[in-house]
C-alpha cells in the first residue's frame, strides 16, 4: 500500500499539491484565495456555493489583523488553531487526500507558510429548500414540516422532537466516489445494540462508486436480491414525527444526504398499513379510520379476481348477486378487459406526473371520462369492469405506501391469470403462493416480515387493530 501524500513545512509545495488535487485551474467553482496572515503567505481553498460567505468574511477579518509578532517562527498549526481561529468547528489535517475530500464537502482549507498541517474550518452552507410538508404523507392535524435534502437539517428536526442526550446520530460515508453522508439515528438504551451494530455493518459493507439515487441506492445495497418479490423491504418516511416515533419504539432511522426520505429499520409488512393521521385524531376515530383503510385496501387485492371468478360461474350465482353478472357480451374477453384497464389507470398516473400542476386535475378527470364513456358506448368494455377498476384505482390511494400499492397490483394480476387458468383452485393456489412469498421475504436486518403475526405478539397485534390512548408505557 502506497504511503499517503502529506503536507510539509514548505509552503510552495503545499500549495502546489493542493492545486493539483483540487484542479483549481480547471474547476471554476473551486476557489483559491491568497492572503497574508501575520506577515506569512497563506492561501484559502473552498468550493464556491457551499460555504457561508458572511461567516468566512468575519473569520478572515480577524486573521488579517494579526501581526508578525503574534506569529513567532516556532508556532505550530495546533497553537495557531487554539489561539486565533475563533470559530467553533475546526480540525487540522496533515494528509492531502482527506484534505481534498473535506474541501469537496464544503469545508474551508487554510494553508499557512511554516505549518505542516492544513486548518479546516466548518462553514458549510448547503443549498436547501424550506421544510415543507411532504406531498405524499399529509395530515389534517399535526405538524406540517418535512425532511429536506440536507441530512444535517433532518437530524436537527429529530433532535428538536427528542430532546434527550441518549439520541445518537452517527454519520458514515458511503460511496467511493460520492462519499455520501449517511446518518444512523437511534435511542441509546432503548434500541437493541445488536440491531445498531448490524445496520452499521451493513452500511459499512456497501462498496459502490456512487449513490446517485440516494436512499434507493442505499436500500438496494442493503436488501437481499429477490427480483421476483415486489413487496417493499424497508419503510420510507419524509415526516420527522413519524421518524421520531419509530426511534422511540426502539428502531433505527437512516437518513441519507441529498434525499428527504428517511429509512426505518426493521420494517414488517403491517407497518406499511399504518398512517400518521391515525395518531392525530382521538383513539376511537383513529381506530375507525385505520379499520376502514385496511379493509378497503386489502379488498383491492381480491375484488377483481373474485369478480372474474364469479362470472366464470355466472349460472350458479344466486339472484341477489345477479348485478355482478355481465349480461351483454363484448368482443373483448373479460380478462383482457381487466388487464387493459389496469394498464390505462397506470398510464393516466404516469401522464399526470408529467402534467403541469395547473392542468393535472383537469387532465385526469377528462382522460378518465372520455376513455370510460367511449369504451362503454362502443361496447368495448362492460360497465361492471369499469366500476370494479374505478373502485380499485381509488382504493389504492387509501394506502399511504406507494411501493406496497404496486406490490398488491402485481399480485392481483397474478391472481387473475391463475383464476383464468385453474378457476377456484387458481385463487386458492394464489393465496397460498402469497403467504409463502410473505413468509420467505428477507428483510435487511433479518427480522420476520410478518411480525407480530409470526412470531405472534399479542400486544403488538392489538395495536395494529386499534389505536391505543397515549400513556407512560404507550407513547
Amino acid at each position: 500500500m502506497e504511503n499517503p501524500v502529506a503536507f510539509g513545512a514548505t509552503f510552495d509545495r503545499n500549495r502546489r499539491l493542493a492545486r493539483q488535487i483540487l484542479h483549481t485551474d480547471r474547476s471554476t467553482d473551486m476557489v483559491e484565495r491568497d492572503v497574508l496572515i501575520g506577515g506569512r503567505e497563506s492561501v484559502l481553498f473552498f468550493a464556491d456555493g457551499l460555504v457561508q460567505g458572511d461567516v468566512l468574511e468575519k473569520i478572515m477579518e480577524f486573521l488579517l489583523k494579526l501581526t508578525p509578532e503574534q506569529l513567532p517562527s516556532d508556532m505550530t498549526a495546533e497553537q495557531f488553531d487554539k489561539q486565533f481561529v475563533t470559530y467553533i468547528e475546526v480540525t487540522r489535517q496533515r494528509e492531502l487526500a482527506p484534505f481534498a475530500l473535506d474541501i469537496a464537502m464544503g469545508r474551508v482549507g487554510l494553508l499557512i507558510d511554516g505549518f505542516d498541517e492544513a486548518i479546516l474550518i466548518e462553514v458549510r452552507d448547503y443549498p436547501a429548500r424550506s421544510v415543507d410538508e411532504p406531498q405524499d404523507d399529509r395530515v389534517l392535524r399535526g405538524p406540517h414540516d418535512g425532511f429536506v435534502e440536507t441530512a444535517l437539517f433532518n437530524t436537527a428536526l429529530m433532535r428538536r422532537r427528542i430532546r434527550d442526550p441518549r439520541l445518537i446520530n452517527t454519520v458514515i460515508q458511503v460511496g467511493t466516489l460520492s462519499h455520501t453522508d449517511v446518518f444512523i439515528s437511534y435511542l441509546d438504551g432503548v434500541c437493541d445494540q445488536k440491531l445498531v451494530d448490524k445496520v452499521m455493518k451493513l452500511l459499512q459493507s456497501i462498496d459502490v462508486p456512487n449513490t446517485t439515487m440516494a436512499q434507493e441506492s442505499i436500500t438496494e445495497c442493503l436488501v437481499r436480491r429477490q427480483w421476483y418479490n415486489p413487496f417493499p423491504k424497508v419503510r420510507f418516511t419524509e415526516r420527522p414525527d413519524a421518524a421520531c416515533a419509530a426511534i422511540a419504539e426502539g428502531r433505527v432511522v437512516v437518513t441519507v444526504d441529498n434525499t428527504p426520505a428517511a429509512i426505518i429499520l426493521p420494517t414488517a409488512l403491517f407497518d406499511f398499513v399504518q398512517d400518521t393521521n391515525d395518531y392525530y385524531f382521538p383513539p376511537l376515530v383513529g381506530s375507525y379510520l385505520r379499520f376502514v383503510r385496511n379493509v378497503i385496501f386489502f379488498t383491492t387485492l381480491l375484488l377483481t379476481p373474485l369478480w372474474y371468478l364469479a362470472n366464470q360461474y355466472a349460472d350458479k350465482l344466486p339472484e341477489w348477486l345477479s348485478f355482478i353478472r355481465v349480461d351483454s357480451p363484448t368482443p373483448v374477453p373479460l380478462l383482457v378487459q381487466l388487464i387493459i384497464v389496469e394498464l390505462i389507470v397506470d398510464g393516466l398516473k404516469l401522464a399526470s406526473l408529467n402534467t403541469p400542476n395547473s392542468m393535472n386535475n383537469a387532465f385526469g378527470l377528462i382522460g378518465g371520462l372520455i376513455l370510460g364513456e367511449f369504451a362503454v358506448n362502443v361496447n368495448l368494455f362492460s360497465q361492471q369492469v369499469l366500476l370494479c377498476m374505478a373502485f380499485v384505482a381509488v382504493a389504492n390511494f387509501t394506502q399511504p405506501n406507494f411501493e406496497l400499492g404496486y406490490a398488491f397490483k402485481l399480485f392481483r394480476l397474478v391472481l387473475l391469470f391463475l383464476v383464468a387458468l385453474f378457476g377456484i383452485w387458481g385463487l386458492v393456489g394464489g393465496g397460498v403462493l402469497l403467504v409463502v412469498l410473505l413468509i420467505t421475504t428477507h428483510t435487511p436486518t433479518g427480522h420476520s416480515y410478518l411480525y407480530p403475526v409470526i412470531p405472534f405478539n399479542k400486544d403488538a397485534f392489538c395495536r395494529l387493530l386499534w389505536r391505543r390512548p397515549i400513556h407512560k408505557d404507550n407513547s
